[in-house]
């Protein structure tokens, strides 16, 4: 159990130390991610001086949205770019038998991988851009570390329900060969449903309910509204619950399919 822990843990920070080489591409994410940051913010306070409170958030709490959001972006990969290229591409060429008769569970290496990656997406361009947000606006950022830890605990689960969403989405290539369209339409689906575009809050009546439970949701509301402090008491609990839930049951339909799949490359390779 030690080793197996310590594997991983490697893993991890492999995939840390491979996304810190790539410094020009972490710079112009940032500058990207700031550019955007700033169009959407007087896009929203535009929109907020029409409907003062829409969705439940004043103008400040609005634009902080903006920027959590910005920053959050590569760190859950909503537009994808993390492992699922890579491992789709491996499916295709045949190398994941390889990576099969690993001494190493192929979820959980994946995962361990996702998870460095993340980080160092957190550090490298989600800091950047909040710092420059809170140079131009005034956000509506929380003084008290409580909720900063409480803002940190939902993003990991958001984490992990993103590398759930994008694993299964990668094993599809196992019986569609090329992934590219069920990735574009992951993409589409986060884009809209975790609240990138628009705050979940202020979709209406059962679409917004409904955009509110599913699993996009944990990727940029959820973490969003702990931060501004939407969600403490219970109903941080409940988000919590939501999201253990969302990662529970996403990462076990992937071993489901990952067993399939497995059985599948068995038959087909003898």
């Amino acid at each position: 159990m030690v080793r197996s822990w310590r594997l991983y843990a490697a893993v991890a920070a492999g995939g840390f130390r491979r996304y810190a080489t790539y410094r020009v591409a972490t710079a112009a994410g940032v500058f990207t991610n700031t550019v955007f940051g700033l169009i959407l913010a007087y896009t929203y306070i535009a929109l907020w001086d029409e409907r003062p409170g829409l969705g439940g958030y004043d103008q400040a709490q609005a634009v902080t949205y903006v920027w959590i959001g910005q920053g959050l972006l590569a760190v859950v990969a909503v537009m994808g770019g993390g492992f699922e290229d890579e491992l789709i591409e491996r499916i295709r060429t045949g190398d994941i038998a390889i990576d099969l008769y690993r001494p190493a569970d192929l979820q959980a290496w994946w995962l361990a991988a996702d998870c460095g990656r993340a980080v160092f997406q957190l550090l490298g361009r989600g800091v950047v851009p909040m710092l420059f947000g809170g140079l131009v606006f005034r956000l509506a950022l929380p003084a008290d570390a409580g909720t900063w830890m409480a803002f940190l605990g939902a993003v990991a689960l958001g984490i992990v329900v993103s590398f759930a969403i994008r694993y299964l989405v990668a094993l599809a290539a196992f019986w569609f060969m090329d992934g590219t369209g069920v990735q574009q339409l992951a993409v589409l689906a986060g884009l809209f449903f975790s609240g990138m575009t628009l705050p979940l809050n202020v979709f209406p009546g059962a679409l917004g309910e409904l955009a509110r439970v599913l699993p996009w949701s944990s990727l940029i509301q959820a973490p969003a509204d702990v931060l501004l402090g939407e969600r403490t008491g219970w109903a941080l609990l409940r988000t919590y619950a939501l999201q253990g839930a969302w990662a529970v049951g996403l990462l076990a339909a992937g071993r489901l399919v990952q067993s399939a799949a497995t059985r599948r490359v068995v038959v087909q390779g003898g």
